[in-house]
Order: structure tokens, then sequence, then C-alpha cells
């Protein structure tokens, strides 16, 4: 990381070249699924967005999904999908000192550099020029690449709201290891069940009024087990705007009890508290995590 009165000039013209004037917001999303201090990263670019890809173990894999739309400004000229790796750590700490004591300018990110790197650099500012090159690699090959698939012809999901979520999961880590999710079909309701040293139960009964479950599908009864440490790390680095927009967590246990949750992330340009503006279509980034469950199917009574 360096300041400096402006960044170098490449012949050859990069697959991308955006920028984006909500430096916050993209550290937000990215730290979402920042589970552990030292944490590798696949970004992969397409005319679409940028997705970026973490995974763990083989069983935990996130993804974060920021679309062309969250940048005001998205130039891409490779005929491919590039892909590359890279520390996520050293990502999000550099954007966070391109956002740090407030600073709102925009921030211009092109890939590749020179030698390959992603290069960062501030746009706008009076007086100098925030400039990083962040070393990128060969990926690893991402062990294992999903495509979800329903578990039956109803889709079996609930959306709860986040805060709750969260706050649940963390209940659980007390009694052991794994934890139990039971769908019941009658009475409508999700069951968090932990047990190892102690037995904990959490039920959240669906009701049309419900505060908690905001909504339910599921047309038969369905349990499967996680690690806890995996289904921990899916609401563990929640952003502050998460829990206060609180607007929902959607989770769905698909085909093999693959489970999958998704979060919403406000990536915005701060308005000042004084300025008033009418309401604007959010700019959101996707989240999703997927956890592959511990063993086969629990069976449990339909009656």
């Amino acid at each position: 990381m360096s300041t400096s009165t402006g960044g170098g000039d490449d012949d050859e013209s990069p697959d991308l070249v955006c920028q984006i004037d909500c430096v916050q917001g993209m550290v937000d999303a990215l730290s979402s699924v920042r589970w552990k201090r030292h944490q590798d990263a696949v970004l992969e670019l397409s005319e679409h967005g940028i997705v970026l890809i973490v995974e763990e173990s083989g069983c935990l894999q996130a993804k974060v999904y920021l679309k062309r739309e969250l940048f005001i400004s998205y130039d891409y000229g490779s005929e491919g999908r590039p892909r590359f790796g890279l520390s996520l750590g050293l990502l999000v700490d550099c954007l966070n000192i391109f956002s740090a004591n407030g600073n709102t300018s925009v921030i211009e990110i092109s890939y590749p550099g020179p030698d390959m790197q992603l290069i960062l650099k501030s746009v706008g500012l009076p007086d100098a020029c925030l400039y990083a090159e962040i070393r990128t690699r060969i990926p690893d090959t991402i062990s294992w690449e999903y495509h979800f698939e329903q578990a039956a012809n109803t889709p079996l999901t609930f959306t709860i709201k986040s805060a709750i979520l969260k706050e649940a999961i963390d209940d659980l880590e007390w009694p052991g290891v794994s934890i139990q999710i039971i769908m019941q079909k009658d009475p409508p309701s999700v069951i968090l069940k932990a047990e190892g040293h102690g037995d904990l139960q959490i039920e959240f009964p669906f009701y049309a009024n419900s505060d908690l479950l905001i909504a339910f599908q599921c047309d038969h009864n369905i349990s499967y087990r996680y690690k806890y440490k995996f289904l921990k790390a899916t609401t563990s680095n929640f952003p502050a705007n998460v829990l206060r927009e609180n607007r929902g967590s959607k989770v769905t246990i698909g085909r093999g009890g693959m489970l999958k949750i998704q979060h919403l992330v406000s990536v915005a340009k701060p308005v000042p508290h004084h300025q008033f503006t009418d309401a604007a279509p959010s700019r959101i980034a996707y989240i999703e995590f997927f956890v592959k469950p511990e063993e086969e199917e629990i069976v449990i009574n339909d009656s």
C-alpha cells in the first residue's frame, strides 16, 4: 500500500476496470465470508460482475456476488471468465485503508496489472492518490462446484430475521459439536437442536403474523445434522448493517441435505443524516453459504 500522485499506465487493456463509490459496503460484503484470519479466496470476473468464492474442508463454501449494477462504472473486456486466487484478508485490509477515517472517495479496481496483480487506487482525492497492488496466484481447484438441487417438487425453505438466526446459532454453541435442523410440516415449524455436553433446542413456530419466521414452505418432515463450526461461519461475521436492517435470511435444504443460506448485504454510499432523498432501488450484495450435512437424512415421523 502506498500514497502517490498517481498510478502507472499499462500498454495493454486490462480485463476489468471498474469503480465503486461505497468501499465500506464492499468491505461488509466480503467480511461476511471471512471466518478465519488467514483465508484464501478465488475471484471470478465476468460481464455480469465479480464473484468471490471461499471454502473450508470441502464441507463449507461461500460466495459473494457483486453484480455490475453495484459499480458506478464497469468496463469488462475479456472474452472468458478469468479466475485468480488471492488472500481475502489482504483484500479486506486494503479496502479498509481506502475507507479509513470516513473516506468516501471512489476507488478504481483493475485486473490484471503488469505482473498479474489486482490494482486498487482512489479516484478524485484532491491532494493524493491511494494506490495498492495485491499479488494474485493461479487458483487452487475448487474442490466442489455444487449445483444446488431442490430436495422435492416443493422447496424445503424458510426465511428468518437475520439477527434472530445469528442469535439462535450463537446460543447453540455450548451443548456440542453438531446441530440438527428439523423442518416440520404439522405444526409448521423449524427446530434447531444441539446435543453433546448438554441438550438445547430452539423452536420457531410459523404463523401468518410471526415476527420470527417470515416465510415457511415444507410438504414433509425433514432433518439433517451439520457441524457447528460450519453453521456458525454462516452468521459469525455479519456486518452491522445486516443486523440493523434485519431483512431476513433464507435457509433451504436441498437434495442430500445440502444446506443453502442466503443473506443480503447493503452496498450503498452513505447519505448524510441531514440529507433527505426519495427512496432509490437498494444496492445489494448477495451472499450464499453451502454447508454439507454430517450424515444421511434422519428419519422422523410424518404422522
